[in-house]
């Protein structure tokens, strides 16, 4: 028997492609009141990522329209399976059609002008008016270029209307398959496409997101690749979380002031209150090489350095007797993506806020948009899915030439959904940087090693010397780390690179005095460069990751601007330092330890005895001081994020 598509199946298939064609005239429309920003800086037009961003934008149009069509999809099932009063219950089914896609297509719509006057894919802050309707009414009213808007919004949506009843006769003249278990199994096999369709992906762990439409350095062609649509929905779901709302913790003036007093700030540049001139000598600047190992739970804890007595980090233990070696180190907050973020880019952990997750795709003067003002090549390489924490996405966005994720590596070196091994990552990282370093520009590298870190899995070529799996890959993690120095001695760009080797964040290493465990923020800071710097030198100074960047600059002598909330350790000193884990607040000092909790109450420690005595009534003003030096700190910057002073040119 020939095989027929059921009705249900085959009219939704019409729909799709309907409303894809239809999302597309608005991408169109968008390139052509563009057109010079598909062109790379140097004036090339590169058309393998112009038809890249049509691509991307396919991919994203398919997911919106199976949110759209999902609930048509099943009441024309329905229909065809119960198929009583079919001509009526259709017509409702396709009104339903015209009402979910009119305010699709008035985004859609409504974006091009919007993107056009913010650089920015039409999101939530469109009605941050709400609060001043009369005001947004009157701008509105008083530029007529706005009424524009309804012109190609009132032609799609007509057409759409026009062919989608053509659709809708058809289907209505269309006769029920039989038998109807070729209904039944067809119907349940196309929801299934609808439903992968949906999460746009086939990897496990992240669905599309908006930073899946990042995939060069021109960004224009990586938000053309975005349907406003989904970026409106994203950008509202984000709005109502509630670790993404605004933090309120004291005046924004009160905590600007003092902010500018801790880090001794006296300049106002571009209306930035932190941001300020860091005029080293340029005759003495030295353009040296930079890769920033970031270890995946590489707590201090687990270090001999640090007293650990199991010998796990030997080679760890051996370089930091061998450059600066900075021993009160803390990570701003307990997942990977505040490790990356804190370390590129300056910035703290704003209790749960996701920096990197955000659907405005902010930039940042990070250490890769100074660097590349020096003219250098920036790179990131993650081990697995460059999707999962938006990381591709965000680090494209903020001047980096080039991320390399899982999708780069040969599929046999793929060992589990963390990707490929550290060991594996190191080799290829060492290849990728001869390529690079043929390019004759210095460069900045960030390394994002993933093995300390469940699923464990260990090479069978590595044989450790523990027996508990946890210490295994501790020392797996350590002889990888080995492993690319080793390699790497023996290049060229070698003598002129200084490797720097930090956390993401810390592990829970028994015995946990505290509720926010000093061992999920203590992170060893070593900085390494034996043919640059000679001797060992330890930096008693307590800081965070949030200090590295401002501290390698200072280290080439190089002239920036630090718009970031680091200091130079070698140079400058800060009273606390202070880190989130999630809804909880740490600040640490040389002596004693507070943690904010707003549930239960704060607590003032003496860490460094592992006294569990709570001294607040004993030392209330200390305890005040410590909470003003971090809530002005992350108020601040809630400021610069809300006014859009976080990023200057």
């Amino acid at each position: 028997m020939k095989f027929k598509i059921p009705a249900n199946i085959k009219t939704t298939s019409k729909l799709y492609l309907l409303s894809i064609m239809a999302f597309t005239i608005f991408r169109i429309l968008l390139f052509i009141t563009n057109i010079e920003k598909i062109y790379s800086m140097d004036g090339q037009l590169d058309f393998s990522n112009v038809l890249m961003s049509f691509f991307m934008g396919l991919r994203f149009d398919i997911v919106v329209s199976g949110y759209l069509l999902i609930l048509p999809y099943f009441l024309l099932s329905l229909i065809e399976f119960i198929n009583y009063k079919k001509e009526l219950f259709n017509k409702i089914t396709f009104y339903l059609v015209y009402l979910l896609y009119m305010p699709a297509f008035l985004i859609c719509a409504a974006d091009i002008p919007f993107f056009n006057h913010f650089f920015s894919r039409f999101n939530i802050s469109a009605f941050q008016w709400k609060e001043n309707p009369d005001f947004m009414f009157k701008m509105i009213i008083q530029e007529p270029s706005y009424f524009l808007v309804i012109i190609p919004f009132v032609i799609v949506y007509y057409l759409f209307i026009r062919f989608a009843k053509k659709i809708e006769q058809v289907h209505n003249s269309s006769a029920q398959t039989k038998p109807i278990y070729i209904t039944i199994v067809a119907s349940i096999f196309f929801i299934l496409i609808m439903i992968l369709g949906i999460r746009g992906r086939i990897e496990e762990k992240s669905p599309i997101r908006i930073g899946t439409a990042y995939f060069s350095n021109n960004a224009f062609l990586n938000m053309a690749g975005l349907n406003p649509v989904f970026v409106f929905i994203r950008s509202y779901y984000d709005a109502q979380k509630k670790e993404n709302r605004e933090l309120q913790l004291m005046d924004d003036g009160l905590a600007i002031a003092n902010v500018r007093k801790y880090l001794g700030i006296n300049d106002n540049i571009n209306g930035s209150p932190i941001a300020r001139y860091s005029n080293y000598d340029s005759a003495t600047s030295k353009k040296f090489n930079i890769v920033l190992v970031i270890m995946e739970s590489m707590s201090a804890g687990k270090m001999s350095t640090f007293g650990n007595p199991n010998k796990l980090t030997t080679f760890l233990d051996s370089i930091s007797a061998k450059g600066l070696f900075f021993n009160k180190i803390y990570t701003a907050g307990i997942h990977t993506y505040n490790g990356i973020f804190s370390s590129l880019f300056s910035f703290p952990a704003l209790y749960h806020q996701h920096s990197m997750e955000d659907s405005r795709m902010a930039k940042y003067n990070g250490i890769s948009h100074t660097l590349k003002k020096h003219n250098y090549y920036t790179a990131f390489f993650t081990t697995h899915d460059g999707q999962f924490d938006n990381v591709e996405g965000f680090l494209y966005h903020n001047y980096f030439d080039k991320v390399y994720s899982q999708k780069d590596y040969p599929s046999d070196k793929i060992m589990s959904t963390l990707g490929v091994s550290d060991d594996y990552l190191f080799e290829f990282v060492n290849n990728e940087i001869d390529e690079i370093h043929k390019q004759s520009q210095p460069f900045f590298v960030s390394i994002m090693t993933a093995s300390d870190h469940g699923p464990y899995i260990i090479p069978k070529y590595f044989k450790p010397k523990s027996s508990d799996i946890k210490s295994q890959i501790v020392e797996y993690a350590d002889w990888s780390i080995s492993k690319f120095i080793k390699l790497a001695e023996n290049k060229e760009w070698f003598d002129n690179t200084i490797f720097v080797f930090v956390a993401d964040h810390g592990s829970l290493i028994e015995p946990v005095v505290y509720e926010m465990p000093l061992n999920y923020h203590h992170t060893p800071l070593i900085i390494y460069a034996p043919k640059l710097f000679l001797g060992n030198k330890i930096v008693d100074k307590i800081g965070g990751q949030i200090d590295i960047f401002p501290t390698l600059m200072g280290l080439m002598n190089l002239p920036y601007i630090n718009n970031t909330m680091g200091i130079d350790l070698l140079k400058q000193n800060r009273e606390f330092i202070y880190f989130s884990a999630d809804n909880k607040l740490g600040v640490l000092g040389d002596e004693f330890y507070l943690i904010i909790n707003n549930q239960t109450g704060d607590a003032l420690y003496d860490y460094q005895n592992n006294s569990t005595h709570n001294y607040i009534s004993e030392y209330p003003q200390l305890a005040e001081r410590m909470k003003i030096y971090a809530y002005s700190h992350l108020q601040t910057y809630q400021y610069l994020l809300k006014n859009k002073k976080h990023f200057i040119e």
